[in-house]
């Protein structure tokens, strides 16, 4: 399983019609590898050291065969024609 964080520029704000129809549109594409399709960040704080131009936009779970797989599967975010940034992680088991 795979974490998106999706990066967002500091100026974006979900909810216009073109964006949900593009983010819907990217997830019917992903089918069956998404697991939650996690939800978008409205408010939000950081701390420590956090990229200056974008801000967390949200979340989503996907698995893939491995994190070059994952990453071709972000590759095709609506975030990334906005400037924005997606985040991939392997989640991985605490032994």
């Amino acid at each position: 399983k795979f974490l998106f964080a999706y990066r967002v520029s500091k100026s974006y704000r979900p909810g216009s019609a073109d964006t949900r129809a593009a983010w819907a549109a990217w997830f019917e594409q992903l089918g069956a590898h998404v697991v939650d399709i996690g939800k978008p960040v409205f408010e939000r704080t950081a701390l420590g050291n956090s990229p200056a131009d974008t801000v967390l936009g949200g979340y989503s779970l996907i698995t893939a065969d491995d994190l070059d797989a994952a990453v071709a599967l972000a590759s095709g975010c609506p975030g990334l024609q906005d400037g924005g940034a997606v985040e991939v992680g392997e989640l991985g088991a605490l032994n």
